[in-house]
């Protein structure tokens, strides 16, 4: 970028990183006045990361941790005044079914999950899931837990939004710039591109799958895996169409799959969270092959008949693991003026507006209104 080559800038906050967590963050700081630079080694609208696409689903009752229930009740709000903001529609209500054998985490975590918190849901026998959502036909052995409050975001849409809102409210947004190195700077820090330097009081890491060697000095157990999802257009879309058809969460023999209900434009989306293949961003194979294809109709074909009719695309995307499945979140041990997230484990996109705000409550105030203590680095001995 030849208008700065060579150029020392200052900000006041420095973001590393522009999936929809850094995007979430600096557009947080740049509502509270803050002079924030965002930088993304990728152009807009990359798909090498883990925050492009069509859908992700968002709900409430939280099966993998009661804990991260106050955090997506923020979200859905956040996202809601994003949408105000922009004029753009983001987020589509479409409730959510959880689906398994007694005893699984996707089951009875759900049920746990909305106990705890006095959320609305409801637990189906499979007669009872294919009475109210005709297109199921799933075993006797299987039960649904249904939340109504639950729904699907415009993945790409709302990452967009996230960055033009910031740019509206003053920020500084520059993607295909690549961060040589950071380094302290007594209480502040200096980060280098190849078009200059730049320095500021604090900086926000956000690298998404690049986590692991961006923060390789913390020793965090993340491990970027390549996973993949395939749209179908089904027999007849009107079957698996909201509000009629919700999206889903369920427990097979395979592992853990999920659908998205038919959009236009989009189709019918499925895919699996497990296990993933081990990979780094420059590693990841990023086409779909033809039996990767066919084993994931074969799976959802089972129960939803004619779901899977004609495959109309097929992509990959990376997901950060940690050991727990769990985020993490802290500040750097040793220069408390860096703030991190990472480790999303492929299902953090939804949390972004209120990831983005802990991020910056770290960045400025040093510690968060949150409540993200069990997301901590310190659990990972090895990091603390």
């Amino acid at each position: 970028m030849d208008y700065h080559q060579g150029m020392s800038e200052t900000f006041d906050v420095v973001v590393l990183g522009l999936g929809v967590m850094g995007a979430s963050a600096v557009h947080q700081l740049a509502g509270r006045g803050v002079r924030v630079l965002g930088l993304d080694a990728n152009q807009r609208g990359h798909v090498l990361g883990s925050s492009h696409g069509r859908s992700r689903i968002i709900r409430e009752a939280y099966y993998e941790a009661a804990e991260y229930v106050p955090l997506v009740q923020r979200a859905f709000i956040q996202w809601r005044e994003l949408e105000e903001e922009t004029g753009l529609d983001l987020l589509l209500m479409t409730g959510c079914l959880n689906i398994g054998r007694p005893g699984t985490q996707v089951v009875d975590g759900v049920i746990a999950s909305a106990r705890r918190h006095g959320l609305p849901s409801e637990i189906l026998t499979s007669d009872a899931m294919r009475s109210r959502f005709p297109a199921f036909a799933l075993p006797e052995s299987h039960v649904g837990v249904y939340q109504p409050t639950a729904g699907v975001l415009n993945a790409d849409a709302c990452v967009g939004a996230l960055v033009d809102a910031s740019v509206a409210r003053g920020a500084t947004i520059r993607h295909g710039e690549l961060v040589n190195n950071w380094e302290p700077d007594g209480d502040g820090v200096i980060v280098r591109t190849p078009s200059g330097t730049i320095r500021a009081q604090k900086l926000v890491i956000t690298a998404g799958p690049w986590s692991a060697s961006v923060l390789a000095d913390l020793g965090l157990p993340l491990q970027a895996v390549r996973q993949y999802v395939v749209h179908f257009e089904p027999q007849a879309p009107e079957r698996f169409s909201p509000p009629g058809f919700p999206a889903f969460i369920w427990d097979v023999a395979e592992g853990e799959v999920y659908g998205i209900p038919y959009l236009p434009g989009s189709g019918f989306k499925v895919g699996g969270h497990d296990p993933g293949e081990p990979c780094t961003p420059e590693t990841a194979r990023r086409t779909v092959t033809a039996e990767e294809i066919e084993n994931v109709r074969s799976i959802f074909e089972r129960c939803l008949p004619g779901c899977a009719t004609t495959m109309s695309m097929a992509a990959t995307c990376l997901y950060t693991v940690t050991p727990d499945r769990h985020f993490i979140i802290d500040r750097h041990p040793e220069h408390p003026q860096v703030s991190y997230a990472a480790g999303f484990s492929g299902h953090g996109f939804k949390f972004g507006p209120t990831i983005g705000e802990v991020l910056a409550d770290l960045a400025i105030e040093g510690s968060s209104r949150h409540d993200v203590a069990f997301l901590r680095a310190a659990r990972f001995p090895a990091a603390s």
